[in-house]
C-alpha cells in the first residue's frame, strides 16, 4: 500500500506543479489582455485629442478665410470689389516689369 500511496503523492504533487503553471500562465495572459487594454485606450484618448485638434484648426481656419474675404471686399458687404483688387495685381506686375527693364538700363551704363 505504501508503494500506490507514494505513486499517488508523486500524481498529486506533479497536478501541483502542472496547476502552479497553468495558474502562472493565466497571470501572464491577464497581464498581457490589461496592457492591450491600457494602450488602447491611450490611443483613443490621443484619437479623441487630434480629432479636436484638428476641429478647432477647421474652425480658425474658416473664421480667418471669412475674414480675409471681408477684407478683399469678396464677401458681398461694401469694400473693395474683385475688379479692383484684379486691376491692383495687373498693376503691380506691371510696375515690377518696369522696374525690371529699367534696371537692365541702369546696370548697362554703370559698367561702361
Amino acid at each position: 500500500m505504501s508503494s500506490s500511496r507514494t505513486t499517488e503523492d508523486t500524481y498529486e504533487a506533479q497536478n501541483d506543479q502542472r496547476l502552479d503553471e497553468l495558474h502562472s500562465k493565466i497571470r501572464t495572459l491577464r497581464g498581457v489582455t490589461t496592457d492591450i487594454y491600457d494602450d488602447a485606450e491611450r490611443q483613443h484618448l490621443t484619437l479623441d485629442d487630434t480629432g479636436n485638434a484638428f476641429s478647432s484648426f477647421s474652425t480658425s481656419l474658416s473664421q480667418s478665410s471669412r475674414r480675409a474675404a471681408q477684407a478683399f471686399g469678396l464677401s458681398g458687404a461694401g469694400g473693395i470689389r474683385q475688379m479692383r483688387i484684379i486691376m491692383y495685381i495687373v498693376g503691380c506686375f506691371l510696375a515690377l516689369w518696369l522696374v525690371w527693364n529699367t534696371k537692365g538700363i541702369w546696370w548697362a551704363s554703370e559698367s561702361a
